[in-house]
């Protein structure tokens, strides 16, 4: 039987579902009415056609990723205890998790041209802690793209992995501790699968120290 009640919402919801686990290709007007138990009309009559949906969707798409803000690590808001460049390590953290989240959504606002909006809010969130660190001008700006890029990059990395096809010889097969014979750890250490997750945070606190650090003197 068909669902008498439908909300918006509820449309976005199940088409950003569907978009999320298959990709824009699978997100069609009879689908997406079947995965909510009603007549195709009923969807028409909420969002439209099928390009008004895919444009409602990248219009939430940008608004959820605005919603990015530093949390401490009980999850509420950081307080003065929580120095600038820890709280630029959570936004890093929460903007790495929400980009791997929703990789065709965030495609499909590339492919609109509102990648540099749906951003911003993240840039203006990076822009207050490099400032709280006490940058300014070209050097706080500097900081801000720096820690984008780094973020970006990564995600980016980790999808080209995901996606590229079975490795032969695989990683742990090309490094042995012979070859290193003055590292061994080394080449064991290189043979394990990366502990992505460790190494994002390694190398965003690394940047992020760099970047705060003063200058010293000049020579």
């Amino acid at each position: 039987m068909a669902r008498t009640t439908l909300t918006r919402a509820e449309v976005l919801d199940a088409a950003a579902s569907l978009v999320k686990q298959h990709g824009p290709a699978a997100l069609t007007m009879r689908k997406l009415a079947a995965e909510l138990g009603t007549a195709v009309t009923s969807i028409y009559w909420h969002v439209g056609n099928r390009e008004s949906l895919l444009d409602a969707l990248v219009e939430r798409t940008v608004q959820d990723m605005g919603a990015i803000l530093p949390q401490t690590p009980s999850g509420g808001t950081p307080g003065a205890d929580h120095n600038p460049g820890e709280r630029i390590l959570s936004v890093a953290r929460i903007l790495r998790r929400e980009l791997r989240e929703r990789p065709h959504l965030i495609a499909m606002v590339h492919e609109r041209g509102l990648t540099e909006r749906m951003f911003l809010p993240a840039q203006q969130a990076l822009v207050r802690e490099v400032q709280a660190a006490g940058l300014r001008g070209s050097r706080a700006a500097d900081a801000v793209r720096a820690i984008q890029f780094q973020i970006i990059g990564f995600v980016l990395v980790e999808r080209n992995r995901e996606r590229s096809p079975a490795q032969s010889p695989a990683e742990s097969e090309l490094w042995d501790p012979a070859d290193a014979p003055h590292d061994p750890p080394l080449a064991r250490a290189l043979a394990r699968p990366a502990d992505l997750e460790r190494l994002f945070l390694l190398s965003v606190r690394a940047l992020v120290q760099a970047l705060l650090t003063p200058p010293g003197p000049p020579r």
